[in-house]
């Protein structure tokens, strides 16, 4: 009896031997290889593996291939050479070189995820029942959302009240369909925002998932507006999914000062040798208040120009100030035309009225003329009476 039961164990022992090197042969007879055990990739993005798989065997192996223990949501696709496949046929150890073949593993990662470490396994089936398998592992490195984003490089800008800013900014659609987003602006009254997508203004964009455009925000401020700091807001909004990006503008204070005449003329008639008084008036065009201004003139030679004040201590925004300017033209000056340029500066704006001043001959001049001429008409009348009788 115990040798029976001897005979027994001993075949028993033979028989797990005998299948356990089957096991063991069969679980090297095909190998799936990539590089790529180990990915970190961010909600949203795919997983490309490049998968060889090689024949060990003598026998040709016709395989079948899935992915087990893939997380909830996610979704793969196998292919190779470029076409969808449902087996592999990989030709033995017989064929060298030609006993491995190459497959395309794509996996899709959700937008909606939380961050940390997922694994899930390729198996290769082969008819016989045989499985091999290729462990892989995925980092996903942040909390994965389903939203749309909005960002802008930089929200605060400065400028004068004349410039133009430009705000950078990227819209990214997070969600799992295409998003048609109108663009509108939220900014102070008289202000223009305008969108500027791929070189033309647009009022709105279209964003396949997953996606992102580069959009420009063009704001100009309104006309005269004063300095201050102005907030305001830009919104994407395509009814299902919006967001929003609160911007600053800084408006500096702009300098300006404007010289002309009460009037607007700038031309003037004057007699060589004679003055002649100009009211000017110099204002401040800018929102910041100016101090120190200098007027100076430039003269046709032998002319010359005093001001009744030659420098404006102080004058504010938006005032006016008048200020008249004695003009004595040249002695020898000639009938015609001269100019004469009228300056205003300081060191934070300047401005000029160029005047044309018109030179006259002078009436005593005039009226010498007259007399010499009836002085002339009176001696030939003399000339004539007296020695026309003979």
């Amino acid at each position: 009896m115990s040798k029976r039961i001897g005979n027994s164990l001993l075949f028993l022992m033979f028989f797990i031997f005998v299948f356990a090197g089957i096991v063991s042969a069969a679980e090297g007879d095909i190998t799936l290889y990539t590089p790529y055990t180990g990915l970190s990739v961010t909600p949203g993005e795919s997983l490309d593996y490049n998968i060889d798989v090689i024949n060990n065997s003598y026998q040709i192996k016709n395989l079948s291939f899935a992915v087990q223990n893939l997380p909830e949501g996610w979704d793969y696709t196998i292919t190779s050479g470029g076409k969808s496949i449902e087996k592999l046929a990989v030709k033995s150890k017989d064929f060298k070189d030609e006993n491995e073949e190459s497959i395309d593993l794509k996996v899709n990662v959700p937008l909606k995820i939380e961050k940390g470490n997922y694994s899930f396994t390729l198996t290769a089936k082969s008819e016989n029942g045989e499985v091999f398998q290729l462990p892989l592992e995925v980092k996903i490195a942040e909390r994965g959302v389903f939203e749309t984003e909005f960002t802008v490089d930089q929200n605060n800008m400065e400028g004068y009240s004349d410039s133009t800013f430009t705000y950078d900014t990227t819209l990214r659609n997070r969600t799992a369909e295409k998003q048609h987003y109108a663009l509108k602006a939220d900014a102070p009254r008289g202000w223009d925002v305008r969108f500027r997508e791929a070189g033309s203004y647009v009022t709105s964009v279209t964003i396949e998932s997953g996606e992102s455009k580069t959009i420009s925000v063009k704001v100009e401020p309104a006309v005269n507006v004063a300095a201050d700091t102005y907030k305001f807001s830009v919104e994407a909004n395509s009814g299902s999914t919006s967001k929003k990006i609160n911007l600053e503008a800084v408006i500096k204070g702009k300098y300006g000062l404007n010289l002309t005449t009460p009037s607007g003329r700038l031309s003037r008639e004057i007699v060589a040798g004679e003055n002649k008084k100009i009211d000017l008036k110099i204002k401040n065009t800018g929102t910041i208040t100016l101090r120190d201004i200098k007027l100076s003139a430039t003269t046709p030679s032998d002319w010359s120009v005093d001001f009744e004040k030659d420098e404006i201590s102080k004058l504010e925004a938006g005032e006016t100030a008048v200020v008249t300017a004695d003009v004595k033209a040249s002695d020898q000056a000639i009938a015609g035309d001269y100019q004469l340029t009228l300056k205003a500066n300081t060191p934070e704006a300047s401005s000029q009225a160029k005047f044309r001043i018109t030179v006259k001959t002078s009436m005593i001049w005039g009226w010498a003329g007259i007399l010499i001429i009836l002085a002339v008409i009176a001696v030939i009348f003399y000339f004539v009476r007296k020695y026309g009788r003979r």
